[in-house]
């Protein structure tokens, strides 16, 4: 347990943070993926097979691709990138996610975001067949997931988002007993914060959303036991916001000046007084990848 009875513990916990790597543990889940993708080919007669669309060739967005392929290569599951231009119509990319549907050999749909300004996001997420959506962005999914009191094990009939699926077995990881704790997730986004703040409902902890409209946002993130910070804001959360013996989850990546990343914690100023802390990068970014990989899978072994 990262935090115990013994005061020793506590004292050394409260001033020494535990840096929580994200890569660390999405090294150790791919590992035990692999081994287990290994075993399809017999059971199934192949291995899952996942089809991400790129729309333009956005920067981050190429290294997430990349990097996705390079992960997807390492477990054993099928990677298809479709590379469209940047000028691509919607009813175009619309045709290639109904040409994917079709296809009994894809398990997975991927739409890289953002998508160029002539397409519209949510209905090219509604275009992907509700059981081939790995980002667990299709509306079906989404109303799924907050109809659901928990989530079934070990293959739910529906994908969590990728992010918040990583951030909850990175608390879990770290020892931490969600169960009643004081929660409290800063952003409100449908890609992080909203599914985040249900998937702690779901682990039965108090959960207060904070959003940039919130009042005193200092005197409600000092109350948090789990502090969950996903505002695209550098150093929005600074370490007189933290309680101390706070488990301090960063979902931030914003680039700075100096081409360095950095997220929506000062790391400085929280990590002694943090219990646990991720870093950025390598926190939390390696665990959204690795949620993808486990979300394919389930689609995949869904579909037999």
């Amino acid at each position: 347990m990262i935090i115990t009875t013994r005061e020793d513990t506590i004292f050394l916990r409260i001033f020494a943070a535990v840096i929580l790597s994200g890569k660390q543990l999405s090294d150790s889940i791919k590992a035990e993926l692999a081994a287990e993708v290994a075993l399809f080919p017999e059971r199934y007669g192949r291995a899952p097979h996942l089809a991400v669309i790129l729309v333009g060739e956005d920067p981050a967005s190429v290294t997430y691709v990349r990097n996705k392929e390079r992960a997807c290569e390492k477990v054993g599951i099928q990677n298809t990138t479709i590379r469209l231009p940047e000028t691509t119509a919607e009813e175009d990319l619309l045709a290639r996610i109904a040409a994917l549907n079709a296809d009994p050999g894809v398990d997975g749909i991927l739409i890289q975001l953002p998508l160029p300004a002539q397409i519209d996001e949510l209905t090219a997420i509604k275009a992907i067949a509700r059981e081939k959506d790995v980002d667990g962005f299709h509306p079906e999914n989404v109303a799924a997931l907050w109809r659901r009191r928990t989530e079934p094990e070990p293959n739910p009939q529906y994908c969590v988002p990728c992010t918040p699926r990583g951030i909850i077995r990175l608390i879990k990881a770290a020892g931490v007993d969600i169960e009643g704790k004081r929660a409290v997730v800063v952003g409100r986004s449908n890609i992080v914060g909203l599914p985040v703040s249900k998937l702690l409902l779901n682990e039965n902890a108090t959960v207060t959303i904070c959003h940039s409209h919130t009042r005193d946002l200092a005197s409600i993130t000092r109350s948090a036991e789990i502090l969950v910070v996903a505002a695209g804001q550098r150093a929005l959360i600074t370490g007189d916001m933290v309680a101390p013996g706070a488990v301090v989850i960063d979902v931030g990546i914003n680039r700075g000046e100096d081409g360095r990343l950095y997220g929506d914690v000062d790391f400085e100023s929280v990590a002694p007084k943090a219990a646990v802390i991720t870093p950025v990068p390598g926190g939390v970014g390696p665990m959204t990848i690795c949620s993808l990989l486990e979300n394919t899978i389930d689609c995949f072994i869904n579909r037999q």
